[in-house]
């Protein structure tokens, strides 16, 4: 997988104690990468990050991404080859809640990523994972490809933005000329088993069924471009092995890791599917009180650049996508023991079915 390119290389992984982080730790792991994280606590109870029990298996740093010298430090002890920046605040509706927490994570945390990376010589290939939603957002039908303009009118999506603004400059003023290979990745909606944050569809659904409640859908129309978490992080995961290679033409760009057309369905839809796999539950839409935060109806990604210049496709069609996310859940509240060794099988079976599919990370 992935050329073997991850193989004893020293990788970084900020926000590791987090849904995608703690999967990508997981799955760095199995390639056989020495992997360290730096977060600034785990953000949930239940935590992915402790039910896989990672800390046996990932060199553990906590700290505030908001802290440069903290960063920095970390950064200096480690050496890195690589490092993968994935450390936010990930929620929109807590965005207007809280948004100078959520810009000075989302913006000032990845300046101060950048400048670790600019700062300490071992590292030199870095990824930064922004969101679907640094789009300026017009409810479009066809999917937002990496020039079309950005934007956002919550806090969360302005803040993503920003942070792409912020790795632009940063590009180029520091690291054009120089010897390290960096990229944005832009990636939004994604599930799978281990998330437990609040107001997301998937746990708090999963929340309710476990205790014999049916959940209140919010907008049950509204139409995502739902991804298991193995797409988009393979898409990750191939751009750094690239970026390390030597790949020309990739240093310094942006690319969309969404899922395939059809994967793009209403909550509703998402919802009735879980139910097929957990066989038990219900539920039903939230009366709206006309105080409810704005999100957005419609938003879809252009992938053609991935494709084109990554070979990179997602590979699970709808079914499959939410048939494996909720049986991680399934297997979980009946109390499997090693939840760890059934998210190896799972990843295992997602490289399987890559393979098959003759997709170029998985051929390398």
């Amino acid at each position: 997988m992935f050329k073997g390119l991850y193989s004893g290389r020293r990788v970084l992984v900020t926000g590791h104690t987090g849904f995608k982080g703690s999967w990508l730790c997981q799955w760095l792991s199995q390639l056989g990468a020495q992997v360290a994280g730096f977060s600034i606590g785990v953000p949930s109870q239940p935590s992915n990050f402790e039910v896989l029990n990672l800390s046996a298996r990932v060199k553990d740093f906590r700290g505030d991404v908001r802290n440069l010298d903290e960063l920095v430090r970390v950064f200096g002890e480690f050496q890195p080859d690589m490092a993968f920046h994935l450390a936010a605040q990930p929620l929109v509706r807590a965005s207007y809640d809280e948004p100078t927490l959520t810009f000075d994570t989302n913006l000032g945390g990845t300046v101060n990523f950048l400048e670790a990376v600019h700062r300490t010589p071992s590292i030199k290939v870095g990824v930064v994972i922004t969101s679907d939603k640094c789009y300026e957002n017009v409810e479009w039908d066809y999917g937002y490809r990496e020039t079309d303009r950005l934007g956002g009118k919550d806090p969360y999506s302005a803040s993503k933005a920003c942070a792409e603004i912020a790795f632009s400059t940063y590009w180029r003023s520091f690291f054009a000329a120089g010897d390290k290979r960096l990229a944005t990745v832009r990636a939004g909606n994604v599930i799978g088993g281990g998330d437990w944050a609040g107001e997301r569809i998937v746990p708090d659904c999963i929340r309710a069924w476990a205790n014999g409640e049916a959940p209140l859908i919010r907008n049950p129309r509204a139409t995502r471009p739902w991804q298991h978490v193995l797409e988009p992080l393979s898409g990750y995961l191939w751009l750094g092995a690239e970026l390390v290679g030597g790949h020309s033409g990739l240093a310094g760009e942006a690319f969309n890791f969404g899922p395939k057309a059809e994967v793009n369905q209403p909550v509703s839809k998402l919802v009735e599917e879980m139910l097929k796999t957990w066989t038990a539950g219900s539920w039903s839409q939230q009366t709206q009180s006309g105080t409810e935060k704005p999100e957005a109806g419609l938003l879809k990604l252009c992938c053609d650049k991935a494709l084109q210049r990554l070979g990179w496709q997602a590979i699970l069609s709808f079914e499959e996508t939410v048939r494996m996310t909720a049986e991680w859940y399934q297997r979980y509240h009946a109390g499997e023991g090693d939840m760890a060794a059934f998210t190896t099988k799972q990843i295992r079976l997602y490289e399987i079915l890559a393979k098959e599919r003759a997709v170029r990370w998985a051929a390398s």
